[in-house]
């Protein structure tokens, strides 16, 4: 099964399963009908962007047991809403992208200079 196209035009790679990450907790940045979020950025935690995503309604370092959510910290991998990337882009807290990990309508949102801009070393 295809999980789709990355920015790059490649095949779509994994973002994480240590946590499970992705709309589908699949460990992928893929989307469907259900996804109102589009939760197809794949990018890597700092505790900038995670002080930032909290400070904009959205606390991801905080656990909900109820949810089998541990809380993000710095490295972890996740799939984020890419409208809430650009923000964070607007603002200066953008976080690493997992180029090969984020899905191609992220480029929809995202110019794909910025993408490669903030793109995680291989």
């Amino acid at each position: 099964m295809s999980l789709g196209r990355n920015v790059l035009g490649n095949e779509l790679q994994g973002c994480s399963t240590d946590p499970m990450t992705g709309f589908y907790r699949d460990g992928c940045c893929r989307t469907g009908g259900e996804d109102q979020g589009l939760h197809i950025l794949c990018a890597e935690m700092t505790a900038e962007f995670l002080e930032f995503s909290k400070s904009r309604g959205n606390d991801l370092s905080t656990p909900v047991p109820s949810f089998n959510f541990d809380g993000l910290k710095p490295g972890d991998r996740w799939c984020l809403c890419v409208t809430r990337w650009a923000e964070a882009l607007e603002a200066g807290m953008a976080p690493p992208v997992v180029l090969e990990a984020t899905h191609v309508s992220a480029l929809e949102f995202a110019d794909l200079d910025d993408l490669k801009a903030h793109a995680v070393e291989s």
